[in-house]
This record gives C-alpha cells, structure tokens and sequence, in this order.
C-alpha cells in the first residue's frame, strides 16, 4: 500500500514561533519539513535563505525538503545541502539545456543530498522523462510558482497521473509532490491519480485543528 507523506510549508508558518509550529507539524505526523527558496528573479517573491534553513535544520526530526525557485541553483544548490537540506528540488526551467541539467543534478548528489526536479504548470509534464532514473523526487507545482495561498490548477493531476504510469511501468523509485492549493479536497484528487508527498502551507498552518488537517491530508 502506498503511504502518503505530508509536507508542511514553513513558508505559512509563523515566524515568530517557528520552533513550536515545526513541533506542532511533527508531533501531527508529518514526515517532510518544505521550504519554499525563492530569490526575487526566478519568481516575483523574496522568502528565505540558507541561514533560516540552517538554524533549524538539526533541531527536529524531519526530512528537509528544499525547493529552490533561484535562477543560479548549481551555485546554490549545494550549499544547501552543506546547511541541512536531505533533498534538494531545482527548477527545469532555470536551464537552459539538459546539460546544464545533469550537471546540477550531479553537483546536489555530490554535496551529500537527494535531487528533485520541478515544473511550471505551463512546462511540458514529458521534460522530465529523460531525468526521472537520476531523480529522488519530481515536483508538480499545481499553481504558478512564487506566493502561496492560490488556487489549486487541475491539469496538475493529469500530469500526475503521467508520472505515476510512467515511473511504475519502468520500476523506477522517483517520489511524485505536488505542491499548491492543497486542501482535503484537491489532496483526494491528487491521491486519487497516483501522488506520494502532499505540501500544504495555509491549510494547515493558522487553524487551531493543524492536526486533524495533517491527519486527514493522509489518509487514503
């Protein structure tokens, strides 16, 4: 049986008591910690770096799932790993060849960290392919990239359900996330086609029931 895992993003959280708000996700039953890394050039949207990552990386017991929306990420993407990231996801389009994309892939790998791959909603699902058996994690971003809180885009799950064909008829280990507008509703959608890891920001964080959310996102 396939378990779906959760991953609360600390882009809702609030800031002034982040410590307990990663607390109240793990204590939930969360298995990933996400962090939403953008630099104002890849997306419209400044939020936090390497230091926030590496001041609270060892202090829980969750995977740190990094998503970094930056323009540089062979610069950048390492040394997120040197600061406590286990899984690094970069950006297809912040490329400009496959080249460039091996390259990354292999400069993460080499820091010590697990890769994921991600897409715009309107990048071509069948860009990934040539890169899912390098891959630990494909990221389908169900909104446009760069602010939470929008609206959940459908044809995610098509995609979805591409990858979940695709990864399972070649035997390939590849996690599938999704990430944006996650509710109980689009997670039911999002399960119902195949996905492994559930990112959730707003949904969760800000309601005094975070638990029973987390807890109901799990459930298949």
């Amino acid at each position: 049986m396939r378990i779906i895992d959760i991953a609360p993003s600390i882009l809702a959280a609030d800031f002034t008591h982040l410590a307990a708000e990663i607390k109240r996700v793990e204590d939930a039953g969360a298995t990933y910690l996400h962090f939403d890394v953008m630099d104002g050039h890849f997306v419209p949207n400044i939020s936090f770096g390497i230091p926030v990552l590496a001041s609270i990386a060892s202090s829980h017991r969750l995977i740190n799932d990094v998503h970094i929306m930056i323009s540089d990420p062979l610069t950048y993407g390492p040394q997120f790993v040197k600061a406590g990231a286990d899984i690094v996801t970069f950006h297809y389009e912040a490329l400009k060849d496959d080249e460039a994309r091996f390259t990354v892939i292999e400069a993460i790998r080499k820091a010590g960290g697990k890769v994921g791959m991600s897409i715009k909603p309107g990048t071509e699902v069948t860009v990934l392919v040539p890169f899912l058996s390098q891959l630990d994690l494909v990221l389908i971003m169900s909104v446009e990239p760069g602010f939470g809180g929008q609206l959940f885009i459908k044809d995610a799950l098509t995609r979805i359900a591409f990858l979940r064909q695709y990864i399972d008829k070649h035997g390939l280990h590849t996690k599938i996330e999704v990430d944006g507008g996650i509710n109980e509703e689009t997670a039911d959608l999002c399960k119902a086609v195949g996905v492994d890891i559930l990112v959730a920001g707003s949904y969760l964080f800000g309601h005094k029931d975070l638990a029973a959310r987390l807890q109901g996102l799990q459930r298949l």
